[in-house]
């Protein structure tokens, strides 16, 4: 139960639901598995070992969410289209048309999707109702907002939005770079991306560099500006600053895993020590990055 990239969204004050009572909304839609010509299906499944479908551990919250989809690749269809194509041309004496074309293969589809192997995956959201924030673990935006927008169907209105800081992410770690040092907390690793802001917004990349020096100092006063940086929090949590303020890559060193194989003995110990871990990590990291860009504007939507 480690998260690996974070979308973070301010929760409305009017946000009060209990563990109960979230759990009883989330059971009005849990996930159905793929039949007949679904594509895929969206739901809520259990968030920890136990089968809950909300996770709760003073005040922090686990939801997930479950996706089926049937994978039905187009190549698939193309190929035995093509084949039942050539019989029928064989049969008939000439050529199907493009309509007829397209029908065959809307028919394949609906022959081949009922046997068609399901994925499942699953996006998990964690709820700080102390700090009012929803943090989804999501690779991608989609990814995130695919959640999101089952939560609010869900609950009928869950208005949350992006946080918003007095400096931007660019800007602010732009002036670190150039003065060497991020703020208190933090320290800057070996992971860049620089970008210009003109029309051409040419780009340089540094994986596994020491990013002190002439050469960056020289990118900055050129008119590049930082969207990607790697940094380390209190040196026990690595990870990369994007311009949109989203978290990425992040790690736990092995010393903060070492701490919940020592406090725990059974699977469900194991998840609870994890979580508890991971939210008192993250919370205390959110919060300090959020003072490092100046504090959070409260008034933008």
């Amino acid at each position: 139960m480690w998260f690996k990239n974070l979308f973070v969204y301010r929760l409305p004050a009017t946000f009060q639901l209990s563990a109960s009572d979230l759990g009883a909304q989330l059971l009005t839609r849990p996930l159905q598995p793929c039949s007949g010509l679904e594509r895929n299906s969206k739901g809520w499944v259990a968030s920890n070992p136990a089968g809950d479908l909300v996770h709760q551990m003073q005040g922090q919250m686990l939801i997930a969410l479950g996706v089926e989809q049937k994978l039905l690749p187009a190549s698939v269809v193309n190929q035995l289209a093509k084949e039942r194509i050539s019989d029928i041309e064989a049969q008939q004496g000439y050529k199907l048309g493009r309509k007829q074309v397209k029908e065959l293969k809307e028919q394949l589809t609906e022959e081949l999707l009922p046997r068609a192997f399901v994925n499942r995956r699953m996006t998990y959201a964690w709820i700080d109702s102390k700090n009012g924030w929803l943090v989804v673990d999501a690779a991608s935006s989609a990814k995130a907002e695919e959640l999101l927008e089952l939560l609010g169907k869900t609950l009928q209105e869950l208005p949350v939005k992006l946080l918003h800081t007095e400096l931007s992410p660019m800007a602010a770690m732009t002036d670190w770079l150039a003065g060497g040092a991020a703020p208190g907390g933090f320290s800057i690793d070996r992971e860049l991306e620089l970008r210009a802001t003109g029309e051409g917004k040419a780009t340089v990349r540094y994986a596994n560099h020491a990013l002190e020096g002439e050469e960056i100092l020289r990118h900055i006063a050129g008119g590049k500006r930082a969207t990607r940086l790697g940094m380390t929090w209190n040196n026990r949590i690595p990870f990369v600053l994007n311009e949109q303020l989203q978290v990425k890559r992040l790690s736990f060193l092995d010393v903060i895993k070492e701490e919940s194989a020592h406090q725990a003995d059974h699977a469900d110990e194991v998840f609870e020590v994890e979580f508890a871990l991971m939210t008192g990590e993250l919370a205390k990291l959110l919060k300090d990055l959020l003072d490092a860009l100046g504090g959070e504007v409260t008034h933008k939507m």
